[in-house]
């Protein structure tokens, strides 16, 4: 019996090699054709992918025999098959937004001076269902459960912005007079929108300050809000000031409510 070379042990190890770059280079096809507007052709596929026409045409025929590229049959162009949109709808399912924001919020918690947490909307209003408090700086007076004021936090301001008046109206009904304040104009309002920011400071106490960003699902629409609590001495401007805004963009990249966002 003879010894083992290592010959088969490399050959093997190339195989394996050459098959995770096919699958690389198909990712890329089908990203580009994900990025894209509409169906497009061979060469505008093979430019943006960074290969020759024949590679592409190659990956790509092979992608609609598996369905995840079709080609129309007059006009040759190529877009997105059945099967990718079966897939993308699979991974659609699977993404909650709350868990998500709650994830980065907790890291925001760990490492800034402030409590953390997402709301989602209810009839009575913003409604917490994650909070975490810093070790640097703590707010217990809220927990879990707990709904928040409409207008007298950055949250409650925030969720007005994106919500119509005929669902804030019957929160504003149910709450407390303390929690009711001046509405936000439609200018404010506006503001909010095109920041995809609110900030209140001194609601709770001199010196403390609320933030707000908004969380989207990947039909752009309004998920849940990510807020924080902190003093305003402990901040450590311009990195704690924005860093709730730059997780709420990491967030928007994974729950695809990325629209909202743009040029932000």
């Amino acid at each position: 019996m003879s010894a083992d070379d290592g010959s088969n042990t490399t050959k093997s190890e190339q195989r394996r090699s050459a098959s995770i770059q096919s699958v690389s280079i198909a990712a890329r096809f089908l990203n580009v054709l994900s990025d894209a507007t509409g169906p497009l052709p061979l060469g505008v596929i093979a430019r943006e992918a960074g290969t020759g026409s024949p590679t592409a045409h190659r990956y790509l025929q092979s992608l609609v025999k598996e369905g995840l590229v079709q080609q129309d049959p007059l006009s040759g162009q190529y877009d997105l098959g059945p099967a990718a949109l079966r897939v993308g709808i699979s991974a659609l399912r699977r993404i909650d937004p709350v868990e998500i924001a709650a994830r980065h919020m907790k890291d925001l918690a760990n490492d800034h001076a402030f409590t953390a947490g997402v709301a989602i909307w209810t009839e009575r209003g913003p409604t917490v269902v994650r909070w975490y408090r810093s070790a640097y700086f703590a707010i217990n007076t809220i927990s879990l459960g707990d709904v928040l004021p409409l207008d007298n936090t950055a949250c409650g301001l925030l969720f007005q912005a994106y919500l119509s008046e005929a669902h804030t109206n019957v929160a504003r009904k149910l709450q407390p007079a303390g929690f009711r304040d001046k509405k936000p104009s439609k200018r404010e309002k506006q503001k909010m929108r095109e920041t995809c920011w609110a900030e209140l400071t001194g609601h709770l106490s001199p010196g403390i300050t609320g933030q707000a960003v908004p969380v989207f699902d990947a039909q752009q629409e309004l998920a849940c809000v990510m807020t924080t609590v902190t003093n305003l001495g402990l901040m450590k401007a311009p990195e704690d000031r924005w860093a709730l805004f730059e997780h709420a963009k990491r967030v928007a990249q994974e729950t695809g409510g990325v629209k909202n966002f743009a040029g932000l």
